[in-house]
């Protein structure tokens, strides 16, 4: 079991018996690690996707030559691995779905005693296929795609969105955002962005909030969540709607689309998950569709929706997880993959995997699928060392 899936059973137990969470737990895991989810209507909805995300880049892609091409469209490769790379130098991707890059975080201490959660983002640039550090973001996200990312500089929260071409790597346009954004997100089809805005920095931790943690003190995050910014990324218009959001756990608390792209979801520390709103952020019911999708599993719905990746579900020895009914609950089957990460398409995942009897955080990106025990590596295995800053944590698009 890793530390998510720690964190996860903590939360689902302090909902049971109604103890709460100490301070800015689920803050730190999830500033520590934000995989992109690929959310995906269906397969057919693939092309549309993409078709969108093309349009970004129109300048670029009419030319017709081959130079212009995305490294992503270049090579059709239903498996692109490099099980020799740790982080990954070379494009990874597996059916639909492309690797878009990866990030590392650390606390940075401040003069004041306060520390910031502070990422450092390497994105695949489409014109060589190669994933290259990039230090001036603080938040990025990848339209369906691969060619664009929607990326926030400085300390958040951020006065404007950024619309980064991964072809050229410039900035394409920027969007103001007049209350400050510390997350952002595209839609399944690429078409608007959700910027979450706050108050404070929810990745910083401040020392003038400070708890004792054991032998020590610790300077805490704030909750400071104000709204959302819904944009229109084809005209960059967007109108801000208040959404306000104080909780003692968690200062992040973004709001992304859910899988259809018809609403928008956030993710809750404790019972039942995930809260749905409409988008101008009036909350609604959880749609049947949606209704036993586990918010801590990075891989969601299948393509199709029929299928909901969940949380690790081994026993002994056994390096497995399970796949469920959205709409019932039920376990359909076990898959062996330690966490899920994303849908290759309706049969596939990408999981991270481990070999059993080694350690469980000796971890490498797998291609896994579903009624098979057939595993094929994309990365090597991963170690704390990997990456000056941290582990490399990926983001997924599709392609």
């Amino acid at each position: 079991m890793n530390v998510d899936e720690l964190v996860r059973d903590t939360f689902r137990e302090q909902a049971a018996d109604g103890t709460p969470a100490p301070p800015g737990l689920a803050d730190r895991v999830l500033a520590a690690r934000r995989s992109r989810r690929t959310r995906r209507v269906a397969l057919a909805a693939v092309g549309t996707a993409a078709a969108v995300a093309v349009a970004v880049a129109v300048p670029l892609l009419d030319t017709g030559k081959d130079e212009a091409r995305p490294a992503t469209r270049m090579n059709r490769s239903d498996i692109i691995a490099h099980p020799d790379q740790s982080p990954p130098r070379d494009l990874i991707a597996a059916g639909d779905t492309a690797l878009a890059g990866f990030s590392t975080s650390k606390r940075v201490k401040q003069p004041n005693k306060d520390e910031i959660i502070t990422r450092t983002y390497t994105l695949l640039n489409q014109k060589t296929g190669k994933y290259v550090k990039d230090p001036r973001w603080s938040f990025v996200d990848i339209a369906p795609g691969g060619l664009t990312a929607a990326v926030l500089e400085g300390e958040l929260p951020a006065k404007r969105v950024g619309l980064l071409n991964l072809m050229t790597g410039k900035v394409d346009r920027w969007v103001p955002v007049g209350q400050g954004a510390a997350g952002a997100y595209f839609s399944p089809d690429g078409t608007k962005l959700v910027a979450t805005t706050y108050a404070k920095n929810p990745d910083r931790l401040f020392w003038s909030h400070r708890i004792p943690v054991n032998d020590s003190i610790e300077p805490q995050s704030v909750a400071s969540r104000t709204g959302f910014t819904l944009i229109d990324v084809g005209s960059g218009k967007g109108k801000w709607h208040k959404a306000p959001y104080k909780s003692q756990m968690n200062a992040r608390s973004d709001f992304e689309f859910n899988h259809d792209g018809t609403l928008l979801v956030e993710r809750y520390e404790m019972a039942p998950g995930s809260i749905y709103h409409d988008l101008q952020g009036k909350k609604v019911a959880t749609p049947r569709a949606e209704k036993y999708v586990d918010p801590w599993v990075e891989a969601g719905l299948s393509p199709d929706g029929k299928i909901a990746a969940g949380g690790f579900a081994g026993e002994g020895k056994e390096i497995a997880s399970r796949l469920t009914d959205p709409v019932t609950g039920k376990q359909i089957t076990k898959v062996p993959g330690q966490q899920l990460l994303a849908w290759a398409d309706n049969k596939r995942l990408i999981a991270w995997g481990i070999t059993p009897g080694t350690n469980e955080y000796r971890q490498q990106l797998v291609l896994i699928t579903i009624g098979s025990h057939k595993i094929v590596p994309l990365s090597d295995f991963r170690t704390p060392k990997d990456y000056t800053g941290g582990r490399w944590e990926p983001l997924f698009t599709t392609r």
